[in-house]
């Protein structure tokens, strides 16, 4: 009888929303024991205290970060689901406090390649905003503070599955994209790279749950500010802009300059974009969506829906699935491209776990096979 190995696995952050759906979603995994757990505010408790439907679960009680001795704890996989400007701060001290090889610049050259990495080290995937960016100037413009890992930033590699699953497969340093990149990079980027869109005129719609505003006291996420209302936040000015620009312009080859617009609905979770695309000249949208087809056939994720099918949130909740369909507009030369997720899995922690089994050299969806939630 084999016995199935098992990975000892950290989640900082774990009394959040996105370390929630770790948990519950790690806990069916069949390579994985959850050895750590921290949140700062709830530090002491037991995580069923903190979330009920996580009770009656093997798994250690929360504690701080100041707590944790990373060599003691020999974890094989981080999941830092830690605030923005906060997580490149930990990701440091944890990699100085392991002696880590990242931080020896001569492991890993710029191109982030990190074949050279010694097997065995703890490997972070990073759900914040930290290592996202390439250009440091860029993060601080954006999150109003200077970076202070810049020299850890060229190592992280942009952990979108089906754009850089390779380049995920032997990284040791992560960046999770964000929710609203990740609905619309995979719609997006297979249109770019074919030269069947222009990387102008780019309008994105976009729709989240309040789940995807974190679970911090804000009083515009109350239930009577939320229900019965939908509005508009980060209007021309949201910190996901950059991200998007940044991986689409790579598709391109050109620059890329996006109109986008979050929107906040009265639902927990799952997220949808209304992408309007000006096609290049001889396109129509039934290329686009063979295109698409064609780019994502053999995705275990990711499906384009068939006929005048609309995505929906319905479609997804709960599960790490992405699905899309593109429609032509009324207006010539244009088409509409619809993309659903559910925020907190294919959005976050899903696909965090992508990375993670990826980074393991783990059948990539392991773990993640849970089929949406209805109603």
């Amino acid at each position: 009888m084999s016995v199935t190995r098992k990975f000892r696995v950290g989640i900082l952050g774990a009394s959040g929303y996105t370390g929630a759906d770790l948990v519950r979603l790690l806990l069916t995994h069949p390579n994985v024991e959850i050895a750590l757990m921290t949140a700062e505010r709830k530090a002491g408790m037991p995580i069923g205290d903190v979330f009920p439907h996580l009770a009656g679960y093997d798994l250690p009680d929360l504690i701080g970060l100041d707590e944790v001795e990373w060599p003691a704890v020999e974890l094989d996989v981080v999941f830092c689901a830690l605030p923005h400007a906060t997580s490149q701060e930990v990701i440091k001290g944890l990699l100085h406090a392991t002696g880590h090889s990242l931080l020896d610049e001569m492991v890993v050259e710029t191109t982030g390649d990190l074949a050279d990495t010694i097997p065995g080290e703890v490997k972070v995937v990073d759900l914040s905003a930290d290592f996202r960016l390439r250009d440091t100037s860029v993060y601080a413009q954006w999150y109003g503070r200077e970076h202070t890992a810049p020299d850890l930033q060229p190592k992280a590699i942009y952990g979108l599955p089906e754009v850089n699953r390779e380049a995920v497969r032997k990284a040791h340093l992560v960046a999770c994209p964000g929710c609203y990149p990740t609905a619309a990079l995979l719609a997006l980027i297979p249109l770019l790279k074919a030269g069947l869109i222009s990387g102008q005129d780019i309008i994105i719609d976009a729709k989240s749950g309040v789940s995807g505003s974190g679970r911090s006291l804000k009083e515009a996420n109350l239930f009577v500010e939320v229900a019965e209302a939908m509005h508009p936040y980060g209007v021309g000015h949201h910190r996901h802009m950059p991200e998007i620009e940044q991986e689409l312009t790579l598709a391109a080859g050109e620059d890329v300059r996006i109109s986008f617009t979050p929107h906040l609905v009265p639902m927990n979770r799952g997220e949808l974009e209304t992408i309007y695309v000006r096609l290049k000249e001889g396109a129509t949208a039934q290329e686009l969506k063979d295109q698409l087809a064609a780019t994502y056939a053999d995705e275990p994720f990711v499906s384009v829906l068939a006929d005048d099918t609309v995505p929906a949130t319905r479609m997804v909740r709960g599960s790490n699935r992405c699905v899309l369909n593109v429609f032509q507009d009324r207006i010539p030369g244009r088409a509409i491209v619809v993309s659903a997720i559910d925020n907190l899995v294919k959005g976050s922690s899903g696909q965090a776990i992508q990375n993670m089994n990826l980074m393991l050299g783990l059948d990539e969806t392991t773990g993640l096979l849970q089929a949406p939630m209805f109603p």
